[in-house]
């Protein structure tokens, strides 16, 4: 008697998720994509998550289980504008199309069930537009659009996504545009002519909270944390910490400096010499991945007002003042802006306040008193990552069973 051919089980694939940070300056869209995979992962722990980062910092971070990166070469931003190869010697056009192949690579041989990209309808230059039509003809990837709560002036932003064509790639590619933050603090696409279709595919998130990881401790003395995130562009603020130090020898409490990693060369070095009169008031280091672990024991916070350092601001609930950049883009100004208003932070703004010794001085005498984010209650501001969850689950349940691999 013949024997009956057994049929594969037919069982559904563990997810997979892949993450796109374009990052040719700073760390906000690689920390922002790294907060997102862990959660993600976390919630579902037979998730698998991929993040494609052009970051030259990313293999200085950790990565939880069921989470890793892959390095694209990086880009670095002139000051003319323009764009070049960070460290290989090729042109642009050279480096973007290999970043390109990369990308679609990778997306091939992982297969996604779920692609989100960070900011950047199109990727870098365009880069990110193969993998994307390859996707969408697939039919099986759900590609997912994440934006921060504030990019720029309306003006400004429609102006720039419609010389890189992100509106009509939005339209045409994405399945939900995610907003980290509340439409009730700032709608970040207003000036950009979506569709109604498009409109009704945007859920605001609420901001992405932050925790301390369970195997670090924050430091015991009081301290105020000083952070310009990246540190690129972050001179500014960190000169103007140390003139309030060295002009009032009884200013505390001792401030920790966290320089970011692109703070360096002889600027570094000045500010170094400059701490070293301080009689150890103020201390100093370059890097540290786990920021939320300072933030949750300060007393107080100075910063700039990138995305990421306003979300661990709300997380641990810290008085901030936040001395905004608004170059190239308004982004932080406008983020300060709305924060002061809702009573979350207090802005130290150059055209109001003056940046002096003394203003900076009255600012961090004042952080003691200051009242705490929490006292201006908003109602779902820190629901992010719930919110993204929920959205993931959403997206993947009617994902076609698959054979196991």
């Amino acid at each position: 008697m013949a024997q009956a051919k057994l049929t594969p089980i037919q069982t559904r694939r563990a997810p997979r998720v892949m993450l796109y940070s374009h990052d040719t300056f700073g760390l906000g869209h690689l920390r922002r994509s790294r907060l997102l995979a862990t959660s993600i992962t976390a919630a579902d722990p037979t998730a698998s998550a991929l993040i494609l980062t052009g970051s030259p910092v990313a293999g200085r971070f950790t990565f939880p289980r069921g989470v890793d990166h892959i390095r694209l070469p990086g880009v670095t931003k002139l000051a003319d504008g323009s764009y070049a190869s960070a460290t290989m010697g090729t042109d642009i056009e050279t480096t973007t199309n290999l970043r390109a192949g990369l990308i679609q690579s990778a997306a091939e041989q992982f297969d996604p069930d779920l692609l989100i990209v960070d900011k950047e309808p199109t990727g870098f230059r365009g880069e990110l537009l193969p993998t994307l039509e390859e996707l969408l003809a697939r039919g099986k990837t759900k590609l997912v659009l994440g934006l921060r709560e504030v990019l720029d002036a309306p003006d400004v932003l429609a102006a720039e996504w419609e010389r890189k064509g992100s509106v009509a790639a939005t339209e045409r590619f994405y399945h939900d545009i995610w907003i980290y933050g509340l439409q009730s603090i700032y709608d970040p696409t207003q000036g950009l002519p979506f569709s109604p279709a498009v409109r009704a595919r945007m859920h605001w998130t609420g901001y992405l909270r932050r925790t301390v990881p369970d195997d670090v401790t924050a430091p015991d003395e009081p301290y105020i944390l000083v952070t310009p995130g990246g540190g690129g562009d972050g001179e500014v603020l960190v000169d103007l910490v140390l003139q309030a130090y060295e002009k009032d020898p009884e200013l505390g409490p001792p401030a920790k400096f966290v320089y970011g990693p692109f703070l360096s060369g002889d600027t570094r070095r000045a500010f170094e010499a400059r701490v070293e009169k301080l009689d150890g008031r103020v201390t100093t280091v370059g890097f540290e991945s786990e920021m939320e672990a300072l933030l949750s024991g300060a007393q107080g916070v100075i910063c700039m007002g990138g995305y990421n350092t306003f979300c661990e601001v709300l997380s641990f609930d810290k008085p901030a003042v936040i001395l905004p950049r608004r170059v190239p883009r308004l982004e932080q100004y406008i983020r300060a802006s709305k924060a002061e208003e809702l009573g979350l932070c207090r802005m130290l703004d150059e055209e109001r306040d003056g940046l002096t010794a003394d203003a900076m001085i009255a600012a961090i005498a004042a952080l003691p008193d200051q009242r705490p984010p929490s006292a201006a209650f908003v109602d779902g501001l820190l629901d992010g990552l719930e919110t993204v969850n929920e959205r993931v689950r959403a997206l993947l349940s009617d994902r076609s069973s698959c054979a196991a691999e």
